[in-house]
């Protein structure tokens, strides 16, 4: 059996990590995990960490849960996959089903991907084919919330505004209308998060005032820019959007990929509004971190525009290999029957356990704040609380606090300066209760000799 030190030495000399600059790995070596089990992960001499961020947020109901475990397992004794091009099976279309039947209202037709990035490619290649198909083809172009994120492939990336990829990669990228945030940290002095979201509308009005003929659809991340830096806003904003999209014909798009299935505190941020997105993109955690899988539920409205006759050219040009796949559908369809009514109330409670657990931060002259929406939670980092001021990127300061919290058996993988839990839903008041006192102890321990 391969032990710790053996498997890093392997995966260095053939491994290329993601979002990793590789030559860290000289000084701190990747972590071999030999198995997983709740929210805990263990590596080959047994030592455990706590996954905080659900395996960069897909793991919702913990590792190895023994419902998805088993549905797998039949799955695998009757079909693994097949084409969903002239095919079909029981497992794509219950999920097809299950999804429609809980989304926000209308959504009742659903497109299978194989993740997050490629959802949102179906979304925009959608609603540009939708326009083309309605007669109007000078809608090809997108707006896109300031500090964005929507994945990684070249389409996601260029309706993006993260600024290290636009900066790389720009010569592949789309050009975007960026539009203002209604981010609640950039409030001034005596607003509220309200505030932020009705300014943040008046500016979305006004660049439709000027793009709207041009433009298919807004695409937003709900609630929470996650990849943002976990960054939050007035749920007030999602109806008056919707509203002001009508109102100009253009789409939207919901990219609830990290938000959705009740990261949020409701079974979908846009429920919130409450609005119906002509586009919902679902991913992560709608496999509860087992396999890769994706969808794109839309509106009949939609659907009728490429439903025609074949000589028409109507229909809608994409395809994936896995497409629909079997074994992925069924670990869906499993999550889903963990996912209850009963699961939201509990989060409740464990939202506010996580919160109760950073209690002594509150005050912290380095904590620009904790935010929180449903089970996320976030840490903003600062150098100056009342200017707000950032740290040195150079410094690394997350990171300091990550390599501590992993010293202490706790997986808290930052956004730059932010520390956040997205924990899975059955993590216990216990289990919190480290994740808070290693983040507190890491906060202090990365600190020394910044006051």
């Amino acid at each position: 059996m391969p032990n710790n030190q053996d498997l890093a030495q392997r995966d260095l000399k053939v491994l290329w990590h993601p979002c990793t600059q590789m030559k860290d790995h000289e000084q701190w070596p990747p972590i071999p995990i030999r198995r997983a089990f709740g929210v805990w992960l263990e590596d080959f001499e047994g030592t455990r960490y706590l996954d905080a961020i659900s395996s960069w947020w897909v793991n919702l109901f913990g590792h190895a849960h023994p419902a998805i475990n088993a549905a797998l397992k039949d799955q695998l004794d009757t079909l693994e996959h097949v084409l969903l091009a002239g095919f079909t099976h029981e497992p794509a279309v219950s999920l097809a089903e299950r999804l429609t039947q809980i989304a926000p209202k209308g959504l009742s037709r659903c497109f299978y991907a194989d993740n997050g990035s490629s959802a949102v490619e179906v979304a925009l290649k959608m609603s540009v084919h939708y326009w083309r198909n309605q007669g109007q083809p000078e809608k090809t172009r997108f707006m896109t919330l300031q500090n964005s994120y929507h994945g990684e492939t070249l389409g996601a990336l260029g309706v993006g505004d993260v600024g290290l990829y636009r900066e790389t990669y720009d010569a592949l990228l789309l050009t975007p209308i960026r539009v203002m945030s209604p981010d609640a940290y950039q409030r001034s002095e005596g607003e509220t998060a309200k505030d932020v979201a009705l300014r943040a509308i008046a500016a979305m009005k006004q660049a439709l005032d000027t793009h709207g003929h041009e433009v298919a659809a807004v695409i937003i991340e709900p609630l929470v820019q996650c990849a943002g830096g976990m960054r939050m806003y007035d749920p007030s904003y999602l109806t008056l959007l919707r509203e002001t999209c009508d109102h100009y014909g253009v789409h939207l798009i919901a990219d609830e990929i990290a938000v959705g299935f009740g990261r949020t505190g409701t079974l979908f941020a846009s429920h919130q509004g409450p609005m119906t997105p002509d586009f919902l993109c679902l991913s992560k955690g709608l496999t509860g971190g087992y396999l890769p899988l994706s969808a794109v539920l839309t509106l009949e409205s939609i659907y009728d525009a490429f439903y025609a006759e074949h000589a028409a050219g109507k229909a809608f040009l994409h395809s994936h290999s896995y497409t629909g796949n079997a074994l992925a559908c069924r670990a869906a369809l499993a999550t889903l029957d963990l996912l209850t009514e009963t699961t939201l109330i509990r989060n409740h409670t464990l939202a506010q356990a996580m919160k109760a657990s950073l209690e002594t931060l509150q005050d912290h002259p380095n904590v620009a704040e904790i935010r929180q929406t449903g089970m996320i939670l976030a840490i903003e980092l600062v150098k100056d609380k009342k200017t707000r001021e950032p740290f040195d990127k150079a410094e690394r300061l997350g990171h300091r606090v990550y390599r501590h919290s992993l010293s202490a058996g706790v997986l808290l993988r930052p956004l730059g300066d932010v520390m956040y839990f997205m924990p899975p839903y059955v993590i216990s008041h216990d289990e919190i209760e480290l994740m808070g006192k290693t983040a507190i102890e890491g906060i202090h321990q990365a600190l020394k000799g910044h006051r």
